[in-house]
């Protein structure tokens, strides 16, 4: 992980905070998969249009490892709800889809600035419905259904499990990887882990602030942390970074839905930084996180 971000700051990329948007997203794009195991072949892979509440149509992409009437999992992209795609999560949606036996629907929903919370909240509960009622179609069981993405993904995830479980949809499973669940960049790992692991204080505020306005961020659409009770949402599987300025309140996050009697597998990933996810051509534990999130998935979503 080291020797990582010793070839990151070589490269001398700008930081995201500097850039604008549209900057940043290409700046994204071009590296995203850089450290990223080579895109696996799959039985099927399809891109769709899914509609949104306001009949927009989102671009969505499906993996999967077989022709077989599968489970899928929705997947929510990561990129502080400004930046990334279906291009930069390509990879990692394969690997998923590859060895859980699983289906990964991956979502493009509609990005910040250009489109401000509660947007990509709204695009992603759509999907997930939408999913729902019409997975059949594409030849899925809709009756084992799960939501997962990494970072803002996993924030938009953790979303939509609370969501689900409030509109009575049961989901087997919410994937949560290096999610952020908090509505202030307070905590202890905020300030230990600010700058030089990657994802540093003045992106996180970059970020937010292209997305949200301050009145807003207790909601908790936005900090699942603030929500009045988890009671009777979906099994977690929780995946965190030691070194990342998430990890506490992904840990809060954690405790919080054990608290209200909801099974959570917690992997606490040592001595790597956010987004290691995505690094399996050069960090092993990226590996083998992947590997426990297809696990549980595959275990979740068993018939």
């Amino acid at each position: 992980m080291r020797d990582v971000l010793d070839r990151i700051r070589r490269a001398g990329r700008p930081p995201f905070h500097t850039l604008t948007a549209q900057q940043a997203r290409a700046a994204y794009a071009a590296a995203a998969e850089v450290l990223d195991l080579p895109r696996a072949p799959l039985a099927r892979v399809e891109d769709f249009r899914i509609p949104a509440a306001d009949g927009y149509l989102l671009g969505a992409r499906l993996y999967a490892p077989s022709h077989a009437r599968l489970p899928v999992l929705l997947f929510l992209h990561g990129g502080g709800f400004v930046i990334g795609g279906l291009e930069t999560h390509d990879s990692l949606c394969r690997q998923f889809a590859l060895h859980s036996g699983a289906a990964v629907v991956a979502l493009d929903y509609r990005l910040a600035p250009e489109y401000r919370f509660p947007v990509a909240v709204d695009d992603s509960w759509a999907a997930m419905h939408w999913l729902a009622l019409h997975a059949d179609t594409l030849g899925l069981d809709a009756s084992r259904l799960a939501v997962g993405g990494d970072s803002a993904g996993g924030t938009l995830a953790a979303s939509c499990a609370l969501h689900a479980r409030d509109s009575g949809l049961a989901l087997a499973l919410q994937l949560l990887i290096t999610p952020g669940t908090a509505a202030s960049a307070d905590t202890p790992s905020h300030e230990t882990f600010a700058n030089g692991y990657l994802l540093d204080a003045p992106s996180i505020a970059w970020f937010f602030d292209h997305y949200i306005d301050r009145a807003q961020r207790a909601d908790w659409r936005f900090a699942p942390l603030d929500a009045d009770d988890f009671e009777g949402v979906a099994p977690a599987c929780l995946v965190l970074a030691e070194c990342d300025p998430l990890v506490d309140e992904g840990l809060a996050y954690g405790d919080s839905l054990r608290a209200a009697g909801v099974g959570v597998q917690l992997e606490l990933v040592r001595g790597v930084t956010h987004d290691f996810i995505k690094m399996g051509r050069a960090v092993g534990a990226a590996r083998s996180a992947q590997a426990v999130c297809a696990a549980a998935l595959r275990e979740a979503l068993a018939a």
